[in-house]
């Protein structure tokens, strides 16, 4: 299994009236996590982008435990749970300043040929990049 952290400080912009992060903001930390687990792992999406393929979300859940506020150095951890085929599958947990795990978040997003705009394998040199996290 891949996994990857990465840390962002809560914005004012972020939050609500109470100076809690607004609850339509979690995607935005869950594209941040997608976006730099790819790029830990060696691959970016504008790569992918670049060679024709694009990531559209089909599926997003959010599950909000405690808030986080104003100002906060949170962590996103990111977690691919399988191998990809034509849709890969990302699991989020947030934690705050103290380390307490404050939201769980899921993605389901498919590979898509731009040209064509239909469903296509994941391209195999993400697969040779993950292969080592579940064939070890």
């Amino acid at each position: 299994m891949y996994s990857s952290e990465y840390k962002v400080r809560i914005r004012y912009a972020d939050t609500d009236q109470m100076g809690f992060v607004y609850y339509g903001n979690y995607p935005i930390f869950y594209e941040i996590g997608r976006v730099e687990a790819m790029r830990s792992l060696g691959f970016s999406y504008k790569k992918l982008e670049d060679n024709g393929i694009m990531m559209p979300v089909l599926e997003s859940r959010s599950k909000y435990i405690l808030p986080a506020k104003y100002d906060e150095l949170i962590t996103i951890k990111t977690t691919i749970t399988s191998l990809p085929k034509v849709k890969i599958h990302f699991n989020y947990e947030i934690f705050n300043e103290t380390n307490k795990l404050i939201h769980i978040g899921e993605t389901t997003l498919a590979f898509i040929r731009k040209d064509s705009m239909r469903p296509c394998r994941v391209p195999s040199e993400i697969i040779d990049l993950l292969n080592p996290f579940y064939n070890a």
